[in-house]
């Protein structure tokens, strides 16, 4: 009875909110809580849940204070420079272009949140897209398979899921992990070299001077650029404004902002540039500060890989740090942190909520009677292999269902099958993260509609287009883990 109740619990919760007619956090606290008063163990919800709640703290301060630190170094300008730089790299040349475009969506998501890294992706570099006339289908692939790769650090998401639902340390599973991911981000990277070529093959390599002098007199085009950056229409006459007197653009600069009277040469674009989606006078940035920001970050992240000490704390100290050297005013403090409210409530609540759900499934006894169904069913010979049979269901699974539904309504039972064979909860849990790169292009997931919808690219011309590579990307770290002895 406990088993059927607890594929109906879950089944529940997949449904209402796969058809969204609940929001996660409200399933993951009422549905649990209904299926237990039906167990007929309701007096027990309270313990459950505090249980639960004891156990996700640390998990919930991570990702909360991850978030704020994140938030407050792209408020200040840390990515700037390298946005710039990305775009200096990548000049006309489409080759260069789709790998700058890999690079930098993988630079960005470090902030853990998907929307945030798309948004400054698809504004930075969709003028280059469209005045080349190449594949905006590439452009949304490529960043989204970075973001996949990269949203699997404990702040981003399915980590700390994972270490929720197993009541694992997030560092435990990530850590050990980082040489397989690193070979998928590698795997992107080619990936987006090839996908490169095939444009450059199909364009050439040209100049900026040189689409715009195919285009019409009279067109005049409206590009793409991020809040806060002011105007964004390009005449394009077909000439040099230089040469003409007009408004027209050649440098890579110049696609945001007219060109001066002097001639620009289209490959060495200013210092100052304007750049789409990062506001250069936003009166957050701190110039001054960028490079104590800089070996901020890098100690930060340095003293997580080495665990000297817990990922909550470290983070924690780094926001509070962050925060007071930036923002030494109260007001300025309380306006940042307002700021990067809605995500964290989000996130936290999310968190705390799942403390019910994983709390009643597990004292209940349901995923005790669901792992013993499963070990049952599954045939002997796949048993000592539950790591790789969790690699590969998660590239389907968290594809048509959500993070939430995947990992906290199916990875414990299979952790709990894998247990009973002798498999760690560890390498499940690692194994589980393998579906990232294609999970980021589920149509579950809000932030591509971000992505599809900034680049004016149809999402199922996306999803054609994305899947087939970012399964294949999964796969190859799926492979990379197993060699490297990490599931």
């Amino acid at each position: 009875m406990l088993t059927i109740l607890g594929f109906a619990m879950i089944a529940t919760f997949l449904v209402l909110i796969m058809l969204k007619k609940m929001s996660p956090i409200a399933a993951l606290v009422l549905i649990p809580a209904l299926f237990c008063v039906f167990v007929g163990k309701g007096a027990q919800l309270g313990d459950y849940v505090l249980d639960g709640v004891t156990s996700l703290a640390p998990t919930a301060a991570m990702l909360m204070f991850a978030i704020v630190y994140f938030g407050v170094m792209i408020d200040v300008g840390l990515f700037d420079p390298i946005v710039r730089a990305i775009l200096k790299f990548c000049k006309a040349d489409p080759l260069r272009i789709v790998v700058g475009t890999a690079v930098l969506a993988a630079i960005v998501s470090l902030d853990g949140d998907g929307s945030t890294t798309f948004m400054i992706t698809v504004s930075a570099m969709y003028p280059l897209y469209k005045r080349l006339k190449m594949s905006l289908v590439v452009m949304t692939g490529v960043a989204a398979m970075a973001n996949g790769v990269m949203n699997t650090l404990p702040w981003g998401g399915p980590t700390a899921r994972a270490a929720t639902a197993l009541k694992l340390d997030a560092s435990d599973i990530f850590i050990p992990m980082i040489p397989a991911l690193a070979v998928g981000l590698l795997g992107v990277f080619a990936l987006s070299y090839v996908l490169g070529r095939r444009e450059r093959k199909r364009l050439g390599v040209l100049t900026l001077d040189e689409v715009l002098v195919e285009e019409k007199e009279t067109e005049t085009e409206t590009v793409l650029v991020g809040a806060g950056t002011g105007g964004g229409t390009v005449s394009g006459t077909g000439k040099k404004a230089a040469a003409t007197g007009g408004s027209g653009s050649g440098t890579d600069a110049d696609i945001d902002e007219p060109a001066t009277e002097e001639h620009q040469e289209p490959e060495e674009p200013e210092d100052d540039e304007r750049l789409a989606g990062l506001d250069p006078n936003r009166t957050t940035l701190r110039p001054k500060l960028y490079w104590f920001n800089a070996l901020l970050t890098v100690t930060l992240l340095t003293a997580m890989i080495m665990e000297l000490l817990p990922i909550p704390v470290l983070f924690l100290l780094g926001a509070a740090l962050a925060l007071t050297v930036n923002f030494p005013h109260m007001p300025d403090q309380k306006a940042r942190l307002g700021a990067h409210a809605e995500n964290v409530l989000n996130v936290a609540g999310m968190v705390f909520a799942a403390a019910v759900f994983t709390g009643v499934l597990t004292g209940t006894g349901m995923v005790d009677g669901m792992a013993n169904w499963l070990v049952d069913n599954i045939p002997d010979g796949m048993g000592p292999h539950m790591a790789f049979v969790t690699g590969v269901l998660s590239i389907p699974l968290t594809y048509f269902m959500s993070n939430d539904g995947f990992y906290f309504g199916v990875l414990p039972v299979l952790a709990e099958a894998g247990q009973a064979h002798g498999v760690s909860s560890l390498e499940i849990a690692r194994a589980s993260l393998v579906g990232q790169p294609l999970h980021m292009s589920s149509p579950l997931v809000p932030a591509v509609y971000v992505l599809v919808g900034m680049a004016k690219v149809e999402f199922g011309d996306h999803t054609r287009f994305v899947v087939k590579w970012a399964a294949l990307t999964s796969l190859v770290i799926l492979a990379a883990g197993m060699l490297f002895g990490i599931i």
